[in-house]
């Protein structure tokens, strides 16, 4: 049970996760450059903040709103000087379930909690857990993520009524039967080329926000020649809908936790990614993982407000960001600026996008999202990272984000422990002459057997060394060198116990010697060590170890002292 933070620890644990005064002198440094920066990141942004606001399920005014409210708040209280927050491809995976089951209220109470839910996280510090997530697991659930928002556009892209389903796969066959008893063209060749000139001009000049001309060619080509089977967005309000506190009853929050919990995962994971990234592209950047939490848990607690969708930080307008030259958290400010603008000024025109041109556009974002590089080299790096990026990959497409990411880390964990546990080893001694007698080694050789416990003595690797443990034979006495086990818990202990006991049984003593202190707690909790200890057969060092097992079989008649030219000296415990 957690012992509450006293009033004063609290205090100054927020106040930690506040803007700084060096925020705001960063801020004034380059400002030229940062809205610069800043506008180009916002015309790259709208087409991909209509775009994921429609593949929602709750129209680009929703988009919208969030890349304005989230962009703004999680610039200003975020942890990285260069991300870039808003809708993005894998939230609207999550969402577009959530709709189905909850309507647009259920929708904007889950970004509520799940605002909620991150804030608490940066409370409990938990935003360096990001370095424990694997690189295949990140780079499959990015794959993953980008089959899926390829396959959400299908739709859309074939000038076809989305289909009723939960599951992408079957949406997308299901629209694709649609467009096979009734072919329309319009909208899969405008759809098309708009992904050509993104694709293809990114290559070219990747300044250039071709995807802002590729949707306003687009737009021009359908108003002039009035195209039939493309269907715009559809009227936008003008400007942001005030504040509202539409949400779904008290009594179904219960049922929202789950969906609650898994955007706030997500925008854990993809926000603290994207500044990850930012910071390998840049010299002298770090962000603070706590205050990013914090600034994504703000966003998300406001953006729902003004009918917005739950945000993360974005890896493509973050990566846009910080090649255009951006220095500070006034670039992303000037991005929600520019986009706050554009609502209020522009809805008519907005409006009159095609559908299959946002298609389009996300289409080659999906495209854009995959790293062939980083794939190829996951894939030829061990068979253990291909495995996990393949199934973290398939897990996305199949089921669901957050469900993925924890199969990829449960699947990693036991691969790492299936490989650390092949490093325990338990090997014969090899006695080296400058610490040993000839004639120890021929005492040895004939009566004791001298182990030495190699790595982790933990549960993955624990009974593998029992069951050769105690299938010795001819042996009179077992000597077990522990100064090189590294790992030492519950499941081991036990295991050394049981294997000291077995062997005892069959008229084997056993001596160990080298037992690190670290390792004692583990040891003495199963009472191995008290075991050995009421018989003296703890000791120091192997060289007392050989020498009181010499000892103990002379005693027993096994060996004549003549047999033995070394004075044994009395056996010595070790002390901790």
């Amino acid at each position: 049970m957690s012992v509450p933070l006293p009033q004063a620890g609290i205090r100054s644990r927020i106040t930690s996760l506040l803007p700084t005064r060096a925020d705001a002198d960063q801020v004034r440094r380059h400002p030229r450059r940062d809205l610069l920066a800043g506008l180009t990141v916002a015309v790259v942004a709208l087409p991909l903040a209509l775009g994921f606001g429609v593949s929602s399920g709750l129209g680009a005014e929703a988009g919208l709103a969030t890349a304005v409210v989230a962009g703004a708040l999680a610039a200003v209280f975020g942890g990285s000087n260069l991300q870039v927050s808003g809708p993005t491809g894998a939230m609207t995976v999550v969402l577009v379930p959530i709709v189905a089951d909850h309507g647009p209220a259920g929708v904007l109470t889950v970004g509520l909690m799940a605002g909620v839910i991150l804030v608490a996280l940066a409370l409990l510090r938990a935003g360096g857990s990001m370095r424990y997530v694997p690189a295949p697991v990140v780079e499959g659930f990015t794959l993953g993520i980008a089959c899926v928002i390829g396959l959400q556009q299908i739709p859309n892209a074939l000038g076809v009524p989305v289909p009723e389903g939960e599951r992408v796969l079957v949406v997308a066959w299901r629209a694709g039967g649609e467009f096979v008893r009734d072919p329309g063209w319009t909208a899969p060749a405008l759809a098309l080329a708009v992904a050509a000139v993104m694709l293809l001009g990114a290559r070219w000049k990747p300044t250039v926000p071709f995807s802002v001309l590729a949707v306003i060619a687009a737009t021009v080509v359908t108003e002039a020649a009035g195209l039939d089977g493309v269907r715009p967005i559809g009227d936008l309000p003008p400007g942001l809908p005030a504040p509202s506190l539409s949400f779904v009853d008290t009594g179904a929050l219960g049922g929202l936790l789950a969906p609650a919990l898994a955007v706030a995962a997500l925008a854990a994971l993809e926000s603290l990614l994207s500044a990850s990234v930012a910071d390998g592209m840049t010299v002298g950047q770090r962000h603070d993982p706590d205050r990013e939490l914090f600034g994504q848990g703000l966003a998300n607690i406001a953006a729902p407000l003004f009918g917005g969708v739950p945000a993360t930080g974005a890896i493509a307008r973050t990566a846009v960001n910080v090649r255009t030259g951006a220095t500070s958290r006034l670039a992303s400010l000037t991005h929600a600026a520019v986009l706050a603008v554009i609502v209020f000024a522009a809805a008519p025109l907005v409006s009159r996008i095609p559908l299959a041109a946002l298609a389009g556009v996300l289409l080659a974002t999906a495209v854009r999202m995959v790293e062939v590089g980083s794939l190829r080299a996951m894939a030829r790096a061990t068979r253990s990272d291909a495995l996990i990026l393949v199934l973290t990959a398939v897990a996305t497409l199949a089921l669901d984000l957050v469900q993925a990411v924890i199969i990829g880390l449960v699947v990693a964990g036991v691969l790492a422990l299936r490989a650390v546990a092949r490093q325990a080893r338990l090997a014969p001694l090899p006695l080296d002459r400058g610490d040993h007698t000839d004639e120890e080694h021929e005492l040895l050789a004939e009566h004791i057997v001298a182990y030495r416990l190699d790595g982790p003595l933990f549960f993955a690797a624990a009974h593998r060394f029992l069951l050769e443990l105690t299938e010795l034979a001819d042996v009179r006495v077992v000597v077990l060198r522990m100064s090189h086990v590294s790992v030492v818990d519950a499941t081991g202990a036990l295991v050394l116990k049981d294997a000291v006991t077995k062997l005892r049984r069959r008229g084997i003593t056993v001596m160990v010697s080298g037992v690190r202190p670290a390792h004692r707690r583990a040891l003495d909790s199963v009472g191995v060590l008290e075991l050995l200890r009421h018989e003296g057969r703890e000791y120091a060092t192997t060289p007392e170890a050989i020498r009181a097992a010499r000892d103990h079989l002379e005693r027993d008649g096994v060996l004549r002292a003549a047999d033995s030219p070394v004075t044994v000296p009395a056996p010595a415990r070790e002390t901790s």
